[in-house]
């Protein structure tokens, strides 16, 4: 029985010849099936609540998008909260309904995705923000010095 749960559970996530599979070692899968597996063994207990943590970390693009459109998926199916820790602002824009951003373990902010992007409020959420390519201004990106210590320490997080 415990066999055949892991079957369907590898299935589920996508991994082809699953049973086959159940074989491999991890150095003998790529990262984005090691990934589908850890994701395989979170849902195996059907909990209320996944805690993703980096998900997608040193996955290409194209895997990215597979596992957050799997996580997403999953989401739904089973009726499941998903918390998704990530340094990823693009992941967050395309997947977040709602934002904690956070710098040396303490929340600096907390809103919904739409106004997270548009209005940010902390120096610290400008800061992140103002350093994706799509926000260059100059040759140099900022730092988070630039925005933290504005107005003589008033910003500092």
């Amino acid at each position: 029985a415990s066999r055949a749960r892991a079957i369907e559970l590898l299935e589920l996530v996508g991994i082809r010849d699953a049973a086959e599979r159940l074989k491999s070692f991890p150095h003998q899968m790529s990262g984005g099936q090691c990934q589908r597996v850890m994701i395989a063994i979170a849902i195996a207990c059907n909990p209320k609540l996944l805690i993703a943590d980096e998900p997608t970390t040193a996955l290409d693009v194209t895997i990215q998008k597979q596992i957050l459109d799997l996580l997403m998926r999953l989401q739904v199916e089973h009726g499941m909260g998903l918390i998704m820790i990530t340094h990823d602002m693009g992941v967050v824009a395309e997947t977040a309904d709602r934002v904690i951003v956070q710098y040396k373990g303490h929340k600096m902010e907390d809103a919904d995705v739409l106004s997270l992007f548009s209005a940010p409020k902390h120096p610290y959420t400008r800061a992140l923000l103002s350093a994706l390519p799509e926000n260059a201004t100059g040759d140099r990106l900022p730092t988070v010095s630039d925005f933290v210590f504005e107005n003589n320490g008033a910003g500092e997080a």
